[in-house]
């Protein structure tokens, strides 16, 4: 045991005025809202963007209600129906926890289709605009979920597996910082790369879908299912169900894409 990392026990609260507690996981969502503020902006900046700044402003704010309904609601649906059920208050509760990613995906998605409506844009196109802001955010979050030490990964005896203090001292895998550097780091540098190839409307965020997807299911091998649902059918997660739709739309969308493209290229050489 001592060979492993043993995760000190930190206060999730970093200070409190009154009633007032600022915490770390919501620390970790201020940070990444204001990183996607600002490469929003800086994309609207750029000579012909067809994007203002009050436009990247009503977006940020759109999509953060999103993110926090969609992702309650998404949490209560997918992780929580039973308490829902037995408790409809339970959706209210958020100060039990409990957020979905995947919700939160919804949530987004709606939030854009209400946005594309006021604003005149297409879908699509926003889409795109969009996808390369959520990476950051996502790799924050998984920063926020090992400094609350929660969400940790199954047992393990690899040499840096981490003694978390609420999962019983036995050694785990850090899949919070396995998910941060897939789904946050690595995933923001490939939407930013693939961005600049000028791909057909609508395959950044088809990238995005098959990127995020793939990468989570991978790494939910690694990490310990919830408690109360356990491993669903064929031994895979829950997590890994919502990212198999995920994984399909994000190739179905990039086909698509490329096929389209071809079409007209196609057509304007006829």
């Amino acid at each position: 045991m001592d060979s492993y990392f043993l995760f000190p026990q930190i206060d999730p609260v970093i200070f409190s005025v009154g009633p007032v507690a600022v915490r770390w996981y919501g620390l970790m969502y201020v940070i990444a809202f204001l990183l996607a503020n600002w490469l929003a902006n800086r994309q609207a900046d750029k000579p012909g963007s067809g994007w203002t700044r009050d436009q990247v402003s009503d977006l940020m704010f759109f999509g953060f209600l999103g993110v926090i309904l969609g992702g309650r609601v998404g949490y209560v649906l997918f992780y929580g129906f039973s308490n829902l059920i037995a408790d409809p208050l339970y959706l209210f509760r958020t100060w039990e926890g409990g957020m979905s990613f995947h919700g939160g995906v919804l949530g987004v998605m709606a939030a854009m289709a209400w946005f594309a409506w006021r604003n005149n844009k297409k879908y699509l196109e926003l889409g795109d605009f969009v996808v390369p802001l959520l990476p950051l955010g996502l790799a924050f979050g998984r920063l926020g979920n090992f400094i609350n030490g929660e969400l940790w990964g199954r047992t393990t005896d690899v040499p840096w597996a981490v003694l978390f203090p609420n999962s019983g001292l036995l050694p785990r895998h850090p899949s919070q910082l396995y998910e941060m550097i897939a789904e946050g780091i690595i995933l923001f540098f490939l939407l930013q790369w693939y961005k600049g190839k000028n791909p057909p409307a609508g395959n950044v965020a088809g990238l995005f879908l098959l990127g995020y997807g793939s990468a989570r299911f991978s790494i939910e091998f690694f990490r310990e299912p919830d408690a109360h649902l356990g491993l669903l059918s064929l031994g895979m997660s829950m997590g890994q169900w919502l990212c198999i739709p995920m994984i399909v739309a994000g190739i179905g969308l990039m086909v698509w894409g490329y096929s389209r493209a071809n079409t007209v290229k196609n057509e304007s050489k006829a």
